[in-house]
């Protein structure tokens, strides 16, 4: 895997819309922030654009404005502003050839994960974390620190609490996933991701609870959680009943479909939709620790 450039004072950073629309006022405080640490904020062209009631722009257009922020060079990092759906319309128009040659971080979560899996499967490293329209909440300002941390090089050390349902062991792989949805998406696409030997990471948000099963069935029957090094659950939000009490807790439902493999499991990591997210670098080589006293997820280098 290739890491991107870290970033530094003066460099460039764009906000772009590959999905959901934004307006101005849902990104000036992150534009903003980024000012306040140096940064030059650049907005992809049609990113406040009212072509769609829902998506930011028509597909063409939020393609030509993330293909735009991918190509420049004086870009050094491309945030997006938001989740919600859109990403995987326009996945298959890009071209990642000029970013191959220089690699720049990407940032977002959600949705935004049908973009990392595809970095990731050209080989490159790419930062799970928060996103603009985000940014003027107090509450989420441990995991903005988080995310500059990330993007000027500082690594840090993911916990979480003893939970009763964790499994202990040790392991250590590179780290990817984020949104069950869109991992489950990305099954028999150009993004599908090779898991073996990988410390899979899950998050989910407002699913009803057979639902959630539904995709963990999916991705035990492609063979997907058969051969990984851990799994990581983090926040699962809003989790719902359907019309009929499902009547499994979630962690049962997670356990039911990997409790025959013997890697560890951890819940409860603070990423994801809700508080706090903190960053992470999809992709990067990290050991997951569980025990008795909780669990670790921690940068490192394969031997």
């Amino acid at each position: 895997m290739r890491t991107p450039t870290s970033i530094k004072s003066g460099d460039w950073i764009g906000i772009v819309a590959p999905g959901r629309k934004v307006r101005y006022q849902n990104v000036e405080a992150a534009a903003n922030t980024f000012v306040d640490w140096g940064l030059k904020v650049v907005y992809a062209p049609n990113l406040f654009s009212d072509e769609h009631p829902y998506l930011a722009s028509t597909d063409a257009k939020r393609s030509v404005d993330l293909q735009m922020m991918l190509d420049d060079e004086k870009i050094r990092a491309i945030v997006c502003a938001r989740g919600g759906y859109g990403t995987t319309r326009i996945m298959d128009q890009l071209d990642f050839s000029t970013f191959l040659k220089d690699p720049k971080w990407v940032v977002g979560f959600s949705d935004v994960t049908a973009l990392h899996l595809k970095i990731f499967s050209l080989g490159i490293e790419s930062i799970h974390g928060i996103m603009p329209v985000l940014f003027d909440k107090p509450e989420n300002d441990s995991s903005i620190t988080s995310l500059r941390n990330a993007l000027f090089g500082t690594k840090s050390t993911l916990a979480s609490g003893s939970i009763k349902s964790n499994r202990a062991g040790i392991a250590t792989g590179h780290v990817l996933g984020g949104n069950l949805s869109l991992l489950v998406d990305s099954l028999g696409t150009s993004s599908e991701p090779i898991l073996d030997a990988r410390i899979l990471v899950i998050e989910e948000i407002d699913e009803s609870l057979y639902k959630v099963d539904r995709m963990l069935t999916q991705l035990k029957r492609a063979g997907k959680l058969d051969k990984l090094a851990g799994l990581v659950v983090g926040h699962m939000t809003a989790l719902k009943e359907g019309e009929l009490p499902f009547g499994e807790t979630l962690e049962e439902i997670v356990l039911d479909k990997v409790g025959r493999f013997d890697y560890p499991i951890a819940f409860g990591f603070p990423i994801g939709h809700d508080r706090p997210n903190l960053a992470w670098i999809h992709g990067s080589v990290m050991t997951l620790k569980v025990d008795m006293s909780g669990s670790l997820l921690s940068p490192t280098t394969l031997a």
